[in-house]
């Protein structure tokens, strides 16, 4: 017989293909559990590329986006959530892990993988359905509803590096997302880290900050300003064309073309200063010719913005980014308010506010060090993204492993109903769902087997809201604690957890191509 594959070619089948995408993807899971929940731990993660940058986090997006992972089921779980909903990446992980575990006991049964599937498909309807049944929703009263949005963002920054100062935290972002009335874009949203200083000295600034400084004998204050945003070269000062040779007989002729040279600058700031700006902020350099003709034309001039910046400021102050000034009448100026020069620690920043697009703002993040810096912003836009999404789609339940246990409550239900084999599938589902407040318990070093059925006690009482309390390591009220989560956030994490465990329950053949040769040059 033949071999179909190439040599190097590896090709593994039936139950050793799927004990491999098990054990990835229980391992991965395995690798995050820690993270989960308010007294979850962080990682180092060193990066083997130059200056072996090294990241301290426990948000679980940035840890799998950093691994390098072979096994195939493995990197498949690693990818599913953050796109969408941008928080809870660890509880699909776990989850879907959790569910794997399960299965993986059910195989061995000799239980078919399409009937594992239908089961958990049943329970996945049941869960959704309880989780419907029991949220709240205060989108007509706008206190309340705010109270939410900040239980819910002080939830969410709770197992983040903010939670020393999470109310505070919670009231910059509620009040920064509310802002936006409705849109879920978080460009508007703009996040500045200035090292120095501890967390508490950050705030929230409406309006929008560039990290620049204004230039020599530039007017410091602007106010009603008109704002072209461009991106061209301002340094045509000299002969630019690569390799060039000019021959010339004299010294004369040299100055000539400088002076011809300086004529075509002077003509481009003139058409630049005939849109009736006074403010031009460029993308690239502006040389110090040109910069003095904005001077004496009393225009502030901005030179090499960053890009990321650029693009922001031409979308907060309704312009657009403009690289030919032939025809003024098409290309369309930013305006706002005033534009002046403000001071963060010992850095000079300039400020513009009363911008066109009102919903615009940004937070300043101070902190000790770089890595403490790139934590914050990465749990603050956790809580953005959570946040933004819940004002959208008002509903809200409770959190502390809740939802898990009222999921649980109804999955074991339809179990005792179930008949067939497919019943052990949801019962296995249900097992899946109580190992999340299984695993924050043990992340606090709790007894979580003793917590956990204390729970599921208290869940068989009517309209129980009973969770983990981590804090006083014992069941709590969640009510009483103010712990919630967005509806959006917990359907998002049970449907791609549940399919990640599908997809990985499906697969009966792993083949790995052969590596690329090298071709022999010699």
């Amino acid at each position: 017989m033949e071999r179909v594959l190439k040599d190097d070619a590896v090709e593994e089948k039936g139950e050793r293909a799927r004990m491999a995408s098990f054990v990835g993807a229980m391992a991965i899971a395995d690798l995050v559990k820690t993270t989960l929940g308010p007294k979850g731990m962080d990682k180092i993660l060193q990066s083997t590329g130059r200056g072996r940058n090294v990241t301290v986090t426990n948000d679980g997006a940035t840890i799998l986006k950093s691994l390098h992972i072979d096994n195939p089921a493995a990197k498949y779980i690693s990818k599913v959530q953050d796109d969408e909903v941008g928080d809870g990446t660890t509880s699909v992980v776990v989850l879907a892990g959790e569910l794997l575990r399960e299965a993986e006991k059910l195989v061995n049964m000799k239980i078919h993988p399409m009937t594992i599937i239908a089961g958990f498909r049943m329970a996945l309807e049941c869960a959704r359905n309880a989780l419907l049944q029991r949220t709240m929703d205060n989108r007509e009263n706008t206190d309340k509803f705010r109270s939410d949005l900040m239980n819910i963002a002080m939830t969410t920054l709770s197992s983040k590096i903010l939670s020393q100062d999470k109310e505070y935290f919670a009231e910059l972002a509620v009040d920064a997302v509310l802002r936006l009335k409705g849109s879920t874009n978080l460009e508007a949203i703009q996040i500045l880290k200035k090292p120095g200083g501890s967390l508490r000295d950050s705030f929230l600034d409406e309006g929008f900050i560039l990290d620049k400084k204004i230039g020599i004998g530039q007017p410091k204050r602007i106010e009603n300003a008109k704002i072209l945003v461009a991106n061209t070269a301002m340094d045509t000062d000299k002969v630019k064309i690569y390799g060039a040779r000019v021959r010339v007989d004299s010294m004369a002729k040299v100055a000539e073309i400088e002076a011809a040279e300086k004529q075509k600058m002077r003509e481009k700031v003139q058409k630049i200063i005939a849109h009736g700006i006074n403010c031009f902020v460029n993308r690239q350099l502006i040389y110090n010719f040109p910069e003095e003709l904005f001077a004496d034309a009393g225009i502030l001039a901005i030179e090499h913005a960053d890009f990321e910046g650029i693009e922001r400021l031409a979308l907060v102050t309704g312009g657009e980014i403009a690289s030919t000034f032939d025809n003024p009448e098409s290309v369309k100026l930013g305006h706002c308010k005033v534009i002046e020069e403000i001071m963060i620690g010992e850095d000079k920043l300039i400020h513009f506010s009363g911008v066109e697009m009102g919903q615009a703002c940004t937070i300043v993040l101070r902190g000790a060090s770089e890595h403490v810096l790139d934590e914050a912003e990465r749990s603050l836009h956790d809580a953005l993204c959570v946040l933004s999404q819940t004002v959208n789609d008002t509903r809200v339940l409770f959190g502390g492993g809740w939802p898990e246990m009222v999921m649980a409550k109804e999955v074991d239900e339809l179990a005792r109903k179930t008949p067939g084999k497919k019943s052990h599938a949801i019962d296995a589902f249900s097992r899946a769902l109580q190992a999340i407040p299984t695993i924050i318990a043990d992340n606090a070093g709790l007894d979580s087997a003793e917590l956990i059925s204390q729970l599921r006690a208290e869940h068989h009482k009517e309209n129980s809201t009973a969770g983990i309390d981590v804090i006083t390591g014992s069941v709590g009220d969640m009510q009483k604690l103010g712990i919630s989560e967005s509806f959006k956030v917990k359907q998002a994490i049970l449907l791609s957890a549940t399919e990640a465990a599908e997809m990985i329950l499906r697969v009966d053949e792993i083949i790995t191509c052969a590596p690329r040769r090298r071709e022999d040059r010699m």
